[in-house]
């Protein structure tokens, strides 16, 4: 979920006429940009006074806080909200010894590393646990530990005020509960949260009728379809299918496009992000192939 995106949703959106009592946005998405959820659920509230989500398979992370803002939330079956606690990836981050990337930083992770000193090692003499705490910022720069900090309180505030907006008769126990558990109770970043979890948890989960779970599936799949999500994009192979005369040693070349990354669509259009790919290569003597890709395009069209 990116920023960019909004732009081509403003579109969508001005083009309702009249503005309907409820409006239904259906959300397939690993995550992406935390601060996106704020400004796609407002501007989407402009725009009704009801606000549904549907989530017909994943809904992470910042996918998962675009729910909370939702008056009515709908999951599939197959439907999975995630946790809300976020990763970082800033130029202070630690790298990877294994290449040049940068790590991100989970905020849990960090906040373990204090518990397991405190709780499991039964290390609270102060001048221990300074000692712990420095031993960590040994490997990951302070700045690196700020942002960290800084984007916890970043992610629960912005899940109160999502909440506020989706269930403004939580009272504020409820909400700080909500929250606590989204962000902290729930360990793994990648954990499947269900419809029963959810209901559990305390977020407005409204009952799926076998029409709505149908369509909603039915929808996803064409999406699936389109995006072709069920193929792994492996350079290698598409290389090697593509230049089936190539000699050993020749540099050769293969186009692939487009490759749609995001897809938002409504009655009257649809937009998606794409990019057009070329993959260069050659053959060694033994059959193996070694490849660079390169971006010929990447943006946003109108594709209907």
């Amino acid at each position: 979920m990116g920023m960019d995106a909004i732009r081509f949703i403003y579109e969508h959106l001005r083009q309702l006429a009249p503005r309907p009592e409820r409006l239904a946005l259906l959300i397939h998405s690993n995550g992406g940009d935390g601060t996106v959820p704020w400004k796609l659920v407002t501007l989407l509230r402009e725009y009704c006074q009801n606000l549904l989500v549907l989530v017909p398979f994943r809904a992470f992370s910042a996918a998962t806080l675009t729910a909370l803002g939702a008056s009515e939330i709908y999951l599939h079956p197959m439907g999975m909200l995630g946790p809300t606690d976020p990763s970082i990836t800033g130029p202070y981050n630690p790298r990877d010894p294994a290449n040049t990337a940068q790590l991100p930083i989970s905020v849990e992770e960090v906040l373990a590393y204090i518990a397991l000193i405190r709780e499991d090692a039964g290390i609270n003499h102060e001048d221990q646990v300074v000692h712990a705490i420095t031993k960590l910022a040994d490997h990951v720069h302070p700045i690196a530990l700020g942002s960290v900090k800084r984007s916890h309180l970043q992610s629960r505030m912005m899940a109160k005020k999502l909440l506020e907006l989706g269930q403004p008769s939580a009272d504020e126990h409820r909400v700080k509960e909500i929250v606590t558990n989204l962000t902290s109770r729930l360990y793994f970043h990648g954990h499947p949260i269900n419809r029963y979890e959810a209901k559990q948890i305390g977020l407005h989960i409204c009952d799926c009728s076998k029409e709505l779970e149908d369509s909603m599936w039915a929808l996803y799949e064409e999406y699936e379809r389109d995006m072709d999500m069920l193929t792994t994009f492996h350079a290698a192979q598409l290389f090697h299918q593509g230049t089936p005369s190539l000699q050993p040693g020749t540099v050769g070349h293969v186009d692939v496009s487009p490759l749609y990354l995001v897809m938002v669509e409504s009655a009257s259009r649809c937009d998606a992000l794409s990019m057009d790919v070329r993959i260069v290569g050659q053959r060694d003597a033994n059959g193996g192939v070694q490849t660079q890709m390169l971006t010929n395009r990447q943006g946003w069209q109108q594709i209907r």
